[in-house]
């Protein structure tokens, strides 16, 4: 009979030896977000807009899906609320996808709030789990937030055009970073 302990190792063990098996394409994704990640630095306002652009088409799809909805299922008693939500899905998608530039100083200003309220939600975790190992890097991404957030905002509006974008080149770089570590980690 095996313990907990080495039954528990067993799992890991197992995705230890298919990382290490097929470590060159752990690299070789995350060599490929960090040069998109890169890029998405290097060119931020394209970014911003093709981020944008992106969740106007989302929105679209949603506002057709609720009008396909509201129509099959016509008589469930919320018809015209449906119809409503997905008409408004519709505009915001349209503005959204075929109006790039416009609107990303609201946009921007919504990452910003939300970078915000994530930051004091961070800091609130952090001195909540406070003694526990690791509280204080909690509470200083909290920090860290809040001063970004900050930024963002008081950079109003000449942000506008690299915050979005520079958001998600450092989230590609760090996905990167991930799998590049990931892969480096495995046992030879």
């Amino acid at each position: 009979m095996t313990s907990t302990g080495e039954q528990a190792a067993r799992p890991g063990e197992a995705l230890n030896a298919i990382v290490a098996e097929h470590r060159i394409w752990f690299i070789a994704l995350g060599v490929v977000f960090l040069i998109l990640g890169s890029l998405a630095i290097t060119f931020p306002l394209l970014t911003t807009m093709a981020t944008k652009v992106l969740i106007g088409w989302l929105f679209i799809i949603g506002g057709v899906a609720h009008l396909v909805h509201a129509f099959r299922t016509r008589t469930w008693g919320a018809f015209f609320l449906e119809a409503l939500e997905g008409v408004l899905y519709l505009i915001a998608g349209f503005w959204l996808a075929f109006f790039p530039v416009s609107g990303i100083l609201t946009l921007t200003i919504f990452v910003a709030i939300f970078v915000i309220i994530q930051g004091v939600m961070e800091i609130a975790i952090g001195l909540t789990v406070r003694p526990a190992p690791g509280w204080g890097w909690i509470l200083f991404s909290g920090v860290a937030a809040l001063i970004v957030g900050g930024m963002i905002i008081s950079g109003l509006p000449s942000t506008a055009a690299w915050t979005i974008g520079v958001l998600v080149g450092v989230k590609l770089i760090m996905e990167g970073w991930a799998y590049i570590i990931l892969a480096g980690r495995a046992p030879a």
